[in-house]
């Protein structure tokens, strides 16, 4: 790893006013990894109009926990947009309790395999948990040119807001980490 290389791994990308891409406008995404080969992240307030119960169901299981249940699931972006994936709170420092689990250093865990939504339709699992259908992937130099080009902030991301606070205030609460208030920010690219 080049020592200039930015690593935004467990933190907020925050869409600046003005994103082209719809994909992201206004987006929040928790960043899961980011490396010389590119970057995974998960949208996490952009919620669609699927639940969780109903994913369940659609996949066969029980989901006796009827506030899960009655979440919304989240469109996590572009990429894979048919296939889940449960963004969690660290189980514990071992790891390793799912099949297809990414440990973010630092951070929160992310599982796509079906064995995490098996664990919670038996009232087990994680208790903090955020579904997405389809995630958002940067190829090598992508994110960081993005970033070149202002359409991102970046920020530490904290767990509150992905699983405490209201889909529609986690924009603003994230851009309150960096002591942004959303109505100072301008689309227009400014020149000194």
């Amino acid at each position: 790893m080049s020592k200039d290389r930015i690593d935004l791994t467990n933190q907020f990308l925050i869409a600046m006013p003005g994103m082209a891409d719809d994909a992201f406008a206004g987006s929040v995404v928790y960043m899961c990894e980011h490396n010389e080969k590119g970057a995974l992240g998960l949208v996490i307030n952009k919620p669609i109009s699927l639940t969780v119960g109903k994913l369940f169901e659609k996949v066969e299981l029980a989901l006796p926990d009827e506030d899960l249940a009655a979440r919304p699931v989240f469109y996590g972006g572009p990429v894979q947009t048919e296939r889940g994936f449960v963004l969690h709170e660290r189980l514990d420092e071992q790891g390793g309790h799912y099949n297809a689990t990414l440990a973010i250093p630092g951070g929160l865990e992310m599982t796509t395999s079906r064995d995490v939504l098996e664990a919670l339709s038996h009232g087990a699992g994680p208790r903090k948990i955020m579904v997405t259908l389809g995630y958002s992937g940067w190829a090598a130099g992508q994110l960081e040119e993005e970033i070149g080009r202002n359409g991102w902030l970046t920020v530490d991301a904290t767990p509150e807001i992905i699983f405490e606070t209201p889909a529609e205030q986690r924009y603003e609460r994230a851009l309150g980490l960096l002591g942004i208030d959303p109505r100072m920010l301008s689309t227009e690219a400014g020149h000194a």
